[in-house]
């Protein structure tokens, strides 16, 4: 990183459509942080709710905004990244949030690894009135283990160098629904990525985000990896894992109701790598076909014998 951590600009670039219910929130989470310098760009995809309102309610300088039809989320946030001009960048949702000291965390980080090209964390989830429902914990960053879907690299909170985007350049319309993870593996395949031992945001469930849809979610996935397994230097680990990540995508991102169809993605993604399944994180519960509506019919079951339902 060619500037020191004490000043560093960092820019956070956040995306922007309809979003008026939670963006003030976003917004001061960034003016928040006991960092600087910083510099905070929306970009607004010409919203019809009260989003104009709120951004003009701001008159810190750090924030800039436009407010503009575009093709989408992809094309938002690279007319931010177009415009910033921080060393260390950040694409932060409009509905998400920073927790306090994220910043400089992420900028100690890289001014003891400048090598690095990408740092996270761990995340809480959120409700859509801001009430914490859980937090998502996870173990240190492997390239064979994100590429396989073992772990995840959460997209509020990360963060990235200037040297990284300008080698990876920013995010690519072909993978829309995983345009983010994309642009993590591009990096992660170029650069070292290091994993922060602590949460640095908060990822917010409600019913109008992008990841409700799931279908579209796992088809863009396999076309990311593909893309990478295609145009990057993996190794026989990275390739088996990638292939194995296509099929848990597949599992994942299929309705419960259908388990048929998660059971075979599930037998594909074990036949892809078999040494996953010794790995706990390796979903192998409905390896039994027909677990889940057996299942759900016992505890319907004890439900009408007044029993108490078995978990899990």
């Amino acid at each position: 990183m060619a500037d020191s951590a004490d000043n560093a600009l960092v820019s956070i670039v956040i995306p922007s459509f309809n979003q008026g219910k939670f963006i003030r929130e976003t917004i001061q989470s960034c003016l928040d942080q006991d960092y600087r310098p910083i510099e905070i760009i929306v970009q607004d995809g010409g919203s019809t709710d009260e989003t104009l309102a709120i951004l003009k309610s701001f008159s810190e300088p750090e924030l800039s905004w436009t407010s503009e039809p575009d093709s989408g989320v992809v094309d938002a946030v690279n007319k931010a990244l177009a415009l910033a001009r921080g060393t260390v960048l950040t694409i932060q949702s409009s509905d998400d949030v920073f927790l306090p000291g994220s910043v400089s965390a992420a900028l100690k980080v890289f001014s003891q690894h400048p090598e690095a090209g990408l740092v996270y964390g761990d995340v809480n989830l959120i409700n859509s009135e801001s009430e914490i429902i859980g937090q998502d914990i996870q173990g240190q960053f492997d390239l064979a283990d994100y590429l396989g879907r073992l772990i995840y690299i959460p997209q509020p909170g990360t963060f990235f160098t200037n040297s990284a985007l300008k080698i990876c350049k920013g995010w690519k319309e072909e993978f829309s629904y995983a345009a983010d993870a994309h642009f993590w593996m591009r990096v992660a395949v170029k650069f070292p990525v290091i994993k922060l031992n602590r949460r640095v945001a908060a990822y917010r469930y409600h019913s109008n985000q992008r990841d409700t849809q799931s279908a579209l979610i796992a088809r863009d996935w396999g076309a990311a990896v593909t893309d990478i397994l295609a145009s990057e230097q993996l190794n026989f680990k990275q390739r088996r894992f990638v292939r194995m990540g296509i099929h848990l995508a597949n599992f994942r991102y299929a309705n419960e109701s259908a388990w048929r169809k998660r059971t075979i993605e599930l037998y594909k993604a074990f036949l892809s790598n078999p040494l996953a399944v010794f790995d706990t994180r390796f979903p192998k519960k409905e390896l039994l076909p027909g677990r889940v509506p057996i299942w759900a019919f016992l505890s319907r079951m004890k439900r009408m014998l007044g029993l108490p339902a078995r978990s899990g």
